[in-house]
């Protein structure tokens, strides 16, 4: 229920406070009468409302479903792998949709009739055939060494595609500031369609990683002592995998690459609520949205009228923080 509250409190605050301040009482009002059906008064002029609803609640809705996105999927990965520092990104899903991202905007800046609006779907398919290339690899290697296969194939695989990242970029110089304000993180241009685009995505793995959250218990304990309670550890890993893998992919193609939220929040919520996983993701999916909402605020109201890219702001934030958070655990660990 805190968890909850915090969220809806940071929505509002998200909603209010940009480049042009709203009153939060007014933002909270009129929130209330399109989601409730309340008729107050909330003293906003149409031009106001039409910053509430065409700009400012689409992008907080966005920074919700990447962050919640992000978290959900950063914490399944860590039960899968049973690594507390395991990422979303972990599999090649953000070399994929790096490197995707790149050859398209390389293209149209050489004229190639590619509409912007194809962006995220080009990297999305890029998050994909690096998430298969990663599996495949992965099945070459044997199924006998569980995750750390899948782990080393992830590397092999997000190396090789980060270097002709790469070579493309150092090919093509001039488009060096669009690619990176793409791999940096935005939700600059965020609208409705985007959140249409997410929302699926979001609502499908969601289900799928929340309904399976108990297998993860199982899973901490091991292959051998899994399939002794009666859980099949192969199966069940490649359908969570898949699942958090195919939402992480969805977020990134219309976000960027904004990282941090997969490790910290998760990696928080199970010191403050202890190891099982049951507790660990859902509480994951409501941090990581309330920490992208307010992560967003500050990469547009910290330079305003300019924007901070969000990966620097996810950056600055949750790399101090999880080092004190370590170094905490650290001094009270007897």
């Amino acid at each position: 229920m805190i968890a909850t509250a915090a969220l809806l409190v940071v929505v509002t605050v998200g909603v209010a406070f940009g480049p042009a301040s709203l009153p939060l009482s007014s933002v909270a009002t009129e929130l209330s009468n399109r989601v409730f059906g309340t008729g107050f008064d909330t003293g906003l002029t149409a031009q106001q409302a039409a910053i509430v609803w065409n700009l400012r609640v689409p992008r907080v809705v966005l920074a919700l479903l990447v962050g919640a996105m992000l978290a959900l999927a950063g914490g399944c990965y860590q039960g899968v792998f049973r690594n507390p520092l395991a990422d979303p990104m972990l599999l090649g899903v953000a070399a994929g949709a790096g490197l995707a991202a790149t050859g398209f905007l390389v293209a149209r800046a050489h004229g190639a009739p590619l509409p912007a609006e194809l962006l995220p779907l080009a990297a999305f398919v890029g998050a994909l055939a690096a998430l298969a290339a990663t599996y495949l690899l992965g099945a070459a290697g044997g199924r006998g060494q569980g995750p750390v296969t899948l782990i080393l194939a992830g590397v092999a695989v997000s190396a090789f595609l980060t270097a002709a990242q790469t070579y493309i970029q150092q090919r093509n110089v001039d488009t060096i500031a669009s690619v990176y304000s793409w791999l940096l993180g935005r939700l600059a241009v965020a609208g409705w369609d985007e959140v249409l685009l997410l929302l699926p995505y979001v609502i499908v793995t969601s289900l799928i990683v929340l309904v399976r959250r108990r297998e993860l218990d199982v899973l901490s304990v091991g292959d051998a002592e899994a399939a002794a309670l009666g859980l099949h550890p192969q199966r069940s890993r490649l359908i969570l995998l898949t699942a958090a893998s195919l939402g992480t992919a969805a977020a990134v193609s219309v976000s960027g690459i904004i990282g941090f939220v997969g490790v910290v929040v998760p990696h928080v919520i199970r010191l403050l609520t202890g190891r099982s996983y049951r507790s660990i993701l859902p509480l994951s999916l409501l941090g990581g949205a309330t920490f992208m909402i307010l992560a967003d605020l500050a990469a547009r109201t910290l330079q305003s009228p300019a924007e901070l890219p969000i990966g620097v702001v996810t950056a600055f934030i949750g790399a101090p923080f999880f080092i004190l958070v370590m170094r905490t655990t650290r001094e009270v660990t007897p």
